[in-house]
Formats: structure tokens, C-alpha cells, sequence
């Protein structure tokens, strides 16, 4: 496979990203973005799914961390759609259960080029320190758009809501780098009867 590299910057009035990325990296990550629980959470994406990430963000976090969070996920779901290209020789799919104590998550997606996103997660509380659960959608709606994929993330269980994002997050890191990965015997081809994605 060539290199699979991207860098995509967005520039809107509320928020200023650069996401770069490297899917054969070896999980390193650098992130500069003001909200500090979302970097935990990408932390999780880069060195599960073994992808080097570096996000840099500037928004509008005097009113709240919304287009930040948003945005960062728009950011990286059109830096994957980059790096992926054609989509030739890759899996496309990919799932992962992941476990954290009491939480289990599971997460399945599919570069398909149609965007959707399945998220059910239920949180006991509403804030996560200082940081709006509802912000997680929102990341996730912003990545499946724009990667283009479909995206089903389902919290099994769990009653600690630090434990249920951080399983989301690990099991989404997992299943990119199943879906991502090269598939030997695809030799080169897209994998799609249709012949493209």
C-alpha cells in the first residue's frame, strides 16, 4: 500500500482545526484543542487503532465546547476519506467489544462512502467533569458524515459514564484499524461489487 497521510485544516467563524494524520503510524499523538476530556478521548483513538494524530483546534470555547467537538469530528472524518482514497485493498469493515470494569461498548463501521451513524449510549450523568456527554454524538455524527461511513456504536453496559466514553472511544480506535487495515487478499482491489466506494 502507498503512504496513507493527511492533513485537513477548517476554518469557520467559531472554530480554526488542522487534524493530521497517519493511518500506518504506531499510535503517537499531540493535541492542542482547550477541551482536555476530548484529547483523552482521541488519545484512546490513536494508540488503539494504532494511527499517529495530531489535532490542533481554536474555537469558540467562551461559549461552549460544542463547535470545537464537532468540528475536530468533522476534521478527522474528511482526513480519513484522505488518507483512504480509492479505499483499494482495505477490509472496509470493522467491529470491536471493548471492556473497562463494569462498561462494555461495542463498536462497527463501514467505509461504505454512505454516511450513518447508529449511537446508543446511555450516560448516569450529564457532565463528565466539566465536560457535556451530549458533545460525544456530536463528534461521532461530524466523523460518519464526513468520513464518508457508517458507524453503529452500542454501550452494552456500565454505570460509571468516564468508563462507557472511554470504552467508546477505545472500541472505535480498535474498529478503525480493523476496517483501515490491508486485506492481502484483496490484491488492490476496491472492495465493493459495485466497484468503488
Amino acid at each position: 500500500m502507498t503512504q496513507r497521510q493527511a492533513e485537513v485544516r477548517r476554518d469557520t467563524l467559531e472554530t480554526r482545526i488542522s487534524v493530521k494524520i497517519d493511518l500506518d503510524g504506531t499510535g503517537k499523538s499531540r493535541f492542542q484543542t482547550g477541551v482536555p476530556f476530548l484529547e483523552h478521548m482521541l488519545d484512546q483513538v490513536a494508540r488503539h487503532g494504532l494511527i499517529d494524530l495530531d489535532v490542533q483546534a481554536e474555537g469558540d470555547l467562551h461559549i461552549d465546547a460544542h463547535h470545537t467537538v464537532e468540528d475536530v469530528g468533522i476534521s478527522l472524518g474528511q482526513a480519513f476519506c484522505k488518507a483512504l482514497g480509492d479505499k483499494k485493498g482495505i477490509r472496509r469493515y470493522g467491529h470491536a467489544y471493548v471492556p473497562l470494569d463494569e462498561a462494555l461498548s461495542r463498536v462497527v463501521i463501514d467505509f461504505s462512502g454512505r454516511p450513518g451513524l447508529e449511537y446508543h449510549a446511555q450516560y448516569p450523568r450529564a457532565r463528565i467533569g466539566d465536560f457535556d456527554v451530549d458533545l460525544l454524538r456530536e463528534f461521532f455524527q461530524g466523523f460518519a458524515n464526513h468520513a464518508p461511513a457508517t458507524l453503529h456504536i452500542d454501550s452494552l453496559r456500565g454505570v460509571n459514564a468516564h468508563h462507557i466514553a472511554e470504552t467508546i472511544f477505545k472500541a472505535f480506535g480498535r474498529a478503525l484499524r480493523m476496517a483501515v487495515e490491508g486485506d492481502p487478499r484483496m490484491q488492490g482491489q476496491v472492495p465493493s461489487t459495485k466497484g468503488s466506494l
